[in-house]
């Protein structure tokens, strides 16, 4: 891609696109996107495409059935009544990891979602097991 074949863009203050000319000046982008009709669709209409998409079908209710849910860790720690702060030193977490992963910045891998369920259901065994 040469220099010619690129296009540079700026967001406006209200929210649209618009191309910046060589100049300086702008010039306003089309909307080519089609979010403003999923607005004026009906569930039934979204369900139905949503069932027609062959790339991307829906889950069938066995294939749900094997997911498990990513732990909450806002939930677990609010009902272990501890801040971020308390939760963090507690079960030895990095506090930013914990700001990001309840800010839903960053989801827990697969070893962090393993501890989040351990603390949800037994957090004074992770507690011992860290004391020592």
């Amino acid at each position: 891609m040469n220099e010619n074949d690129m296009i540079r863009a700026r967001r406006q203050d209200d929210g649209s696109i618009v191309r910046v000319m060589p100049d300086g000046s702008t010039q306003a982008l089309e909307d080519r996107t089609d979010w403003k009709r999923l607005d004026a669709m009906t569930d039934e209409e979204i369900e139905a495409n949503a069932q027609a998409d062959e790339d991307n079908p829906p889950l069938r209710s066995e294939e749900l059935a094997r997911m498990k849910p990513v732990p909450n860790p806002r939930a677990i720690r609010q009902r272990l009544r501890l801040t971020q702060e308390q939760f963090s030193a507690r079960f030895h977490l990095p506090i930013g990891t914990v700001r990001d992963w309840e800010q839903g910045k960053k989801e827990p891998d697969s070893a962090a979602k393993t501890l989040l369920r351990v603390i949800e259901t037994n957090p004074e065994a992770v507690i011992q097991a860290l004391e020592r």
